[in-house]
């Protein structure tokens, strides 16, 4: 088919624009980068781009991978990952499946399910809950209120109606119980949206600080992200700087330490998520 001149216009301001949302969306990072391999009084005295270090250091990395309150808060946030992504993707497998089911009462379950989203018992409720139940200062607190997302239930719940009835109706001719044609039929066939679930999970308690920041008190319990926090709002800086130029380069390296990981791991789950993303765009 020929292409017109205007369908060749189009394409050319297409391409100029998502080059101009791909440069506008990554220079914030890059200069996070870049600033974090600076000379601290260097990158002060520096106005403008930043598209390369100004003066290459490691120092601001060496005072951040040595700060223990650093690696606790890393090393709390991956036992946060371990835990609570592991109890939500089973909870969440569960809860859809049974939600998935043709019974009774899964109009009046789902409807309970979907009035969470748009109703909450409010920050204070919730407090008092949690502090009622023993786990205020626990990791805990962190895990089990929020442990199962309503939006991901959903999303689990869409991928179990797209399975074909008469898979499970052949396993249970055979004999095979719930459990076994859950993880050894269904989960196999949904296994893009259980990846994208995860990932939302993941990402979810990577970048939580809120619930941290109003149940924690003990600092040995932080994670990553309530440090950041510390360090980027309250200017707290417990580590051997000699100067205020110096803490400003160590706020880059920490924003860059808390970031990397999760780019890393995205392109792994990418060959799932456009896939698992738009499940819910086919069935209701």
């Amino acid at each position: 088919m020929k292409i017109t001149t205007g369908q060749r216009i189009f394409s050319v301001f297409n391409y100029i624009f998502i080059t101009f949302l791909v440069i506008v969306t990554l220079y914030p990072f890059w200069h996070i980068v870049m600033a974090s391999f600076s000379n601290s009084y260097e990158l002060m005295a520096h106005s403008g781009l930043l598209l390369k270090p100004v003066g290459f250091s490691l120092q601001s990395y060496k005072l951040v991978l040595s700060d223990n309150a650093v690696i606790r808060g890393f090393i709390n946030t991956v036992i946060l990952l371990i835990t609570k992504n592991t109890l939500s993707i089973l909870l969440t497998l569960f809860g859809a499946y049974v939600l998935s089911r043709k019974l009774m009462i899964t109009p009046v379950m789902s409807f309970m399910v979907v009035v969470t989203m748009f109703f909450s018992g409010g920050l204070i409720p919730t407090y008092l809950n949690v502090r009622s139940l023993g786990l205020d200062n626990s990791f805990g607190a962190l895990i089990f209120p929020t442990a199962i997302s309503t939006f991901n239930l959903i999303i689990l719940r869409t991928a179990f109606y797209g399975v074909p009835d008469s898979l499970e109706e052949a396993a249970h001719l055979d004999g095979a119980g719930d459990l076994r044609i859950l993880f050894e039929i269904l989960v196999p066939l949904i296994l893009p949206s259980i990846m994208v679930v995860a990932l939302y999970y993941i990402v979810g308690v990577w970048n939580s600080w809120f619930e941290a920041s109003i149940y924690l008190r003990d600092r040995k319990l932080f994670p990553l992200q309530l440090i950041l926090r510390e360090v980027l709002v309250e200017k707290q800086i417990n580590m051997d700087s000699d100067s205020e130029t110096t803490a400003e380069s160590i706020q880059y390296a920490i924003m860059t330490v808390s970031t990397v990981p999760v780019l890393i791991f995205y392109p792994f789950m990418q060959k799932y998520f456009v896939k698992g993303a738009t499940v819910g765009a086919v069935k209701g």
